[in-house]
């Protein structure tokens, strides 16, 4: 077997800890009261059981939603481990971050390396540490998960990041937490993953996201948008541009992933996290330039099925209605977003792509064939 070492950056005490060992009920919609600022705060399960912090792991975390994650969890006093490769920086600092923030976070963060598929290792090196909590973030199929439960027989709580993209296509919107799923959707493997972990009876909470966008997004969402509008060039929708579809700020996720930890509402619970508001297409592009301080654009509309992109994609969505309802998370965590679309892509835009920074260059290839045909059929 492949030698993997377990690098620490900062080691601690582990505490010690009580375990959940009542059984939970099922929850209506009463409304959560908590305090919402990132301080340590005392995890009451059921029984009163309480318990100040946590042995935490996440798998991934060096990248998006786990850069967020994991500060909120150790501004929360938790004890957070990263399981990567190994491939990429540890820590990072976030946009606008200052270097005493950065160090202070980058000091309570342990690292254990390996490969999540070498399922021998991870049981073997989990078993030796001993988590309470795992959050997996970038987890895609069940065999992934399952030498995880393997090696934590005492686990109190996996909190799996899912997707909204596994229900099935329906003319009846928004979709709810108990909607049809679809077993061929790209993400079937979320779908055996939450099956799994109901199977195995763990106590798990998952978060099915739609479209997520903010600072360090390596998903070309707003990215997408902001190029065209910086190169002063028209930006191509398919279709009307009515297609309505939905986008959550990644703080707000990672809040939600924070608000469901030892919280016993969440436990075995599914819960949609995005915006509250729904927007088409082309409101989309007009937020981007409004967020990014630019003139109203010119959008031309096309039809998709006149083209032969290839393998490019030629726009960053769905080209359908595609949307939740949040209500679940709103009603049953208290959970409302921090912020509206415009405001988070503002935010978005000073903070990343504003300053340069962006993850995939400008590729204009499939907007050039789209704009020549468009201009022939105006001659």
């Amino acid at each position: 077997m492949t030698t993997f070492a377990v690098m620490q950056q900062h080691k601690v005490q582990r505490p010690s800890f009580s375990l959940l060992t009542s059984s939970l009920s099922d929850f209506t919609g009463t409304k959560l009261t908590s305090s919402l600022q990132y301080k340590r705060r005392v995890c009451q399960p059921k029984g009163a059981l309480q318990v100040t912090a946590k042995k935490i792991l996440i798998m991934g975390g060096t990248r998006f939603i786990g850069v967020f994650l994991s500060r909120l969890l150790v501004k929360e006093g938790h004890q957070v481990t990263l399981f990567t490769r190994g491939k990429a920086p540890i820590t990072q600092n976030l946009p606008g971050e200052s270097e005493a923030d950065y160090d202070a976070f980058k000091s309570q963060i342990s690292h254990l390396k390996g490969d999540r598929k070498d399922f021998d290792f991870v049981r073997s090196s989990l078993a030796a540490e001993g988590f309470d909590v795992v959050y997996d973030i970038n987890g895609r199929e069940a065999d992934e998960v399952e030498p995880i439960l393997d090696a934590l027989p005492n686990l109190e709580q996996y909190i799996y990041c899912s997707s909204a993209g596994v229900y099935l296509k329906s003319d009846l919107l928004p979709h709810f937490e108990v909607d049809a799923v679809d077993p061929k959707s790209r993400h079937k493997g979320k779908l055996t993953t939450e099956a799994l972990l109901q199977a195995r009876d763990a106590n798990w909470t998952s978060i099915r996201p739609v479209y997520i966008y903010g600072p360090l997004n390596y998903n070309p969402i707003e990215e997408w948008f902001f190029h065209r509008l910086k190169a002063g060039r028209p930006i191509p929708i398919p279709g009307s541009g009515m297609q309505i579809t939905q986008l959550g700020h990644v703080e707000d996720l990672a809040k939600a992933f924070v608000e469901v930890l030892c919280n016993e509402k969440a436990m075995k619970q599914i819960f949609n996290i995005s915006g509250e508001k729904y927007v088409t297409f082309d409101g989309l592009a007009r937020a981007c330039a409004k967020a990014g301080g630019f003139p109203e654009p010119e959008l031309v509309h096309y039809n998709p099925k006149e083209f032969d992109f290839g393998k490019k994609k030629a726009f960053p969505f769905r080209d359908q209605h595609f949307f939740t309802s949040v209500e679940k998370a709103k009603s049953v965590l208290g959970l409302i977003p921090d912020y509206g679309l415009v405001e988070g892509l503002t935010r978005s835009y000073e903070l990343d792509f504003g300053r340069g920074g962006f993850r995939k260059e400008a590729d204009f290839t499939t907007d050039d064939m789209i704009l020549g045909k468009n201009l022939v059929l105006q001659t």
